[in-house]
């Protein structure tokens, strides 16, 4: 069973009637063979002076404030689409992110915000100390492009410790999880990230944080993930860990799981139109996932 040709339609009208800019350029991008050159302007819409990204990059907050998360997000999203370049990576991203480095090497998650803009909760409380989840994209990044810069020396050290620190405690982070794989596939010491690849790969088999109940409402969303959650495509670095049978299923339930309008819901959202936005994120990444495996009749 593949998505119709009229649910992948309605699909696209949801998207580009609700979502925000970024996730219709994205769109745009991926289904209807437009230049990235769409894609950069609407992430850049979120650069910040300091060189940061904020204004709610992530839908969960309103505030303008540089976040390293969002600034992570824009470098994974610019290399994704093909745009990113080394010059790119030195002149507009490391001046941020070497300016919020913490003393140990890392950069943070979060910062709290200083303003009074509505936000979720968490953001009020996160701790702003460096962040495995951060740092180490941004060092798989750099790693890729070639780059050797002072920067990642003491970033490095911190990486490899954190790996150690938190073991495969924060497994079930389906948004961390290819981040930490980033690193882990580009960094030059590949011998210590197979030790590493091997454990977390166990552990995400083991430690039974797959949510095999496909009628769940939170079924493929944060604390409920699935194995495509962990392998978006045939080429993900997970894909092996997983059978075909398996992946099937749950590509067969993804479908199911649309609505009448089209969207793919989610339960994230600070207000009925930051649902609609959050909503406009996860159809575009089931859209995409779909894709990725074929699974859109044409």
């Amino acid at each position: 069973m593949k998505l119709s040709k009229e649910n992948y339609l309605k699909a696209r009208d949801f998207i580009l009637t609700n979502a925000r800019m970024i996730e219709r350029r994205l769109f745009h991008f991926y289904f209807e063979k437009d230049d990235f050159e769409g894609v950069y302007h609407a992430v850049y819409a979120y650069r910040n002076p300091d060189g940061g990204f904020g204004h709610g990059m992530e839908a969960d907050t309103a505030s303008p404030e540089s976040q390293p998360l969002f600034s992570i997000m824009a470098l994974e999203i610019l290399d994704e689409v093909g745009y990113l370049t080394k010059e790119i990576i030195l002149q507009d991203f490391m001046p941020y992110f070497e300016s919020i480095t913490t003393k140990v090497g890392g950069i943070p998650w979060m910062f709290r915000p200083k303003s009074n803009y509505p936000c979720e909760e968490h953001f009020k409380t996160v701790k702003e100390r460096a962040a495995l989840s951060t740092t180490a994209p941004l060092l798989g990044i750099l790693e890729k492009y070639g780059i050797d810069i002072p920067w990642m020396q003491k970033a490095e050290a911190f990486v490899w410790n954190e790996f150690e620190r938190i073991q495969d405690k924060h497994i079930f982070c389906y948004l961390c999880v290819p981040r930490w794989f980033c690193f882990l596939e580009h960094t030059r010491n590949q011998k210590q990230a197979f030790k590493i690849i091997n454990r977390l790969k166990e552990a995400i088999l083991q430690k039974e944080i797959l949510c095999e109940d496909r009628s769940d409402p939170g079924w493929g969303l944060y604390g409920k993930p699935h194995r495509l959650n962990y392998a978006p495509s045939p080429q993900s670095f997970l894909y092996p860990l997983f059978n075909l049978e398996d992946i099937l299923s749950d590509l067969h339930a993804l479908i199911k799981h649309q609505k009448e309008d089209g969207r793919w819901d989610t339960w994230y959202g600070i207000s009925e139109g930051t649902k609609l936005e959050w909503a406009g994120i996860q159809t575009l990444w089931v859209l995409k996932t779909l894709k990725n495996y074929d699974m859109i009749e044409c």
